[in-house]
């Protein structure tokens, strides 16, 4: 049996318990993951005893829960000891007939009956450095190669929130709206306060040229953002960095670049030959959401 619980509702100790014994265990599905990027809103539905469960967040509108991914989660689904296509369709069907769901991104793990559409990820794999290094592509090889001048005049550094935060300001690219740059700076500050980002940057005659944020949690390090001076774009400063990171921890750590959709990302994360990860996503147009909310209205499905 599958039930809804609201976030005062949910059994976190549970919930928590299901997610580090799960075949599918995301660091995006963790309770302090969502309560930031979620702002706390959000739904858990739960099968029989917590073996189960499906985290489910939303924007209110008028009263109205919508389902949609929040930014900087890019995937959630459900999580269980064993993944089952027969529960995951389940649930795909309880969210669909209960919910208003505008965006909602399962795992790469969550396989189901139905055709989805799916979205790109990429992983590194714990290994040896030296070996994952040899794969990477001749191009990534060449890039890594930094000439004399900027290897004397260049340095990695990790550095404080204030400091990405100016940097971030002056150089975000990728964001519809002010809104949103405000949302990721709020998320990324909150996520430093707790210990689970670091900021590296890159430095040349002694000013930052890029930047990358990195969040840390159990077996995963994952890409939450690259930032770049377009000044220095060619200089391969983003490449060294995360060459860095991987160096520094791929022995012990799954590398998770979170996407490759654009073709321009997809082709410079496919440099450091990781695997492709398809995750199966609902991406509802807005006339597919006015018709689904007249069907739940007529149903008197909406909470």
């Amino acid at each position: 049996m599958i039930r809804r619980l609201k976030y005062k509702e949910i059994d976190f100790k549970k919930y928590a318990d299901c997610l580090e014994n799960s075949e599918q265990r995301k660091y995006s599905a963790s309770k302090d993951f969502l309560d930031v990027t979620a702002n706390k809103q959000w739904d858990v539905l739960v099968y029989n005893d917590y073996e189960a469960v499906m985290p489910v967040p939303f924007i209110s509108k008028k009263r109205i829960k919508i389902v949609h991914n929040p930014l900087m989660c890019q995937q959630l689904g459900v999580f269980s000891a064993k993944d089952d296509q027969k529960m995951n369709e389940r649930f795909l069907h309880f969210l669909q007939k209960n919910y208003l769901v505008k965006v909602y991104y399962f795992n790469e793990t969550n396989s189901f009956e139905s055709k989805l559409d799916t979205k790109k990820n990429f992983l590194l794999y714990p290994g040896s450095y030296t070996e994952v290094f040899a794969k990477y592509s001749p191009k990534r090889k060449r890039k890594l190669r930094l000439d004399d001048e900027v290897l004397e005049n260049s340095a990695i550094k990790e550095i404080s929130y204030p400091k990405a935060e100016k940097f971030i300001r002056e150089n975000v690219v990728g964001l519809d709206k002010e809104h949103d740059s405000v949302a990721l700076l709020k998320t990324l500050e909150a996520f430093y306060s707790l210990k689970y980002l670091k900021f590296f940057a890159f430095y040349y005659h002694n000013e930052i040229t890029n930047m990358i944020a990195t969040y840390s949690d159990y077996d995963t390090i994952a890409l939450l953002g690259t930032f770049n001076d377009k000044k220095y774009i060619k200089m391969a400063g983003a490449s060294t960095l995360i060459d860095h990171v991987i160096k520094e921890n791929i022995e012990n750590y799954i590398f998770d670049f979170e996407g490759g959709n654009l073709p321009s990302i997809e082709e410079f994360f496919r440099g450091f030959r990781p695997e492709l990860k398809p995750y199966a996503v609902i991406d509802n147009s807005k006339k597919a959401l006015v018709k689904n909310f007249a069907s739940l209205m007529m149903r008197g499905k909406f909470f």
